[in-house]
């Protein structure tokens, strides 16, 4: 996918913050649109379903963390992928983000170099799309990443979206290892803080949720999918 395809929605309640993001952004080649508060950003991302939303959190109307959720229950948006700008920084901040379906959080004033270097890092997964498979058919189990959707012996579910991403990551990749800083990386961004057993919490919610049998744990070391 090329960068010219990639659409970013800018929610920002500042003229000038959206005017100074939009225009590196669009030297970069993406597809900039904008809206001024949340209630706006929803129904502008159920409109032209964007690949990244950069939003505020204090905003009038809808804040940001409320915007979050009501994007998070569409179907359609599921694959997008949702970055904040705050000013404030204190950790109750980062857990509501992530808590209402956040992928990354940037606090202000925004570095450029910093925003466009995290935007590209963030925009990978679709360009890198084609070269992965969309469904996983594993004959039992079946994973869909356009729908975010898994079916287990005939019975579909949604998984939330950390959890799916971690199910994909592994079951694209059977019998591999994969190293848990390389699992935290890919799955939570270097930039995350994140504690320790957040993975080992994800992979024992997926056992529950999908089959113990899939998951194997290679001591020391992190995670392989097997598929038997």
């Amino acid at each position: 996918m090329r960068k010219s395809d990639l659409k970013i929605l800018l929610v920002d309640d500042e003229p000038d913050i959206r005017e100074i993001i939009g225009f590196n952004l669009s030297n970069e080649g993406y597809q900039i649109h904008e809206a001024k508060d949340g209630e706006i950003a929803v129904k502008k991302a159920e409109e032209i379903i964007p690949h990244l939303i950069i939003m505020d959190i204090m905003m009038p109307n809808l804040d940001g963390i409320s915007a979050c959720e009501q994007i998070r229950r569409n179907p359609k948006l599921q694959a997008t992928v949702i970055m904040f700008l705050s000013a404030r920084g204190e950790d109750f901040s980062y857990v509501a983000a992530f808590d209402a379906g956040a992928d990354d959080y940037v606090t202000k004033p925004i570095k450029p170099k910093v925003l466009i270097s995290k935007v590209k890092g963030l925009l990978r997964r679709f360009k890198n799309a084609e070269s992965t498979p969309s469904i996983i058919d594993l004959g039992d189990l079946v994973i869909d990443r356009e729908e975010y959707a898994v079916t287990l012996k005939g019975n579909s579910f949604s998984l939330p979206r950390k959890e799916f991403e971690l199910l994909y990551l592994l079951a694209s990749r059977p019998g591999k290892v994969h190293k848990r800083e390389k699992i935290m990386e890919k799955i939570w961004g270097s930039d995350v803080v994140v504690g320790d057993r957040t993975i080992d919490v994800h992979i024992r919610k997926l056992r529950e949720k999908v089959g113990d049998q899939y998951f194997k744990t290679v001591k020391g070391v992190g995670y392989k999918f097997e598929n038997h």
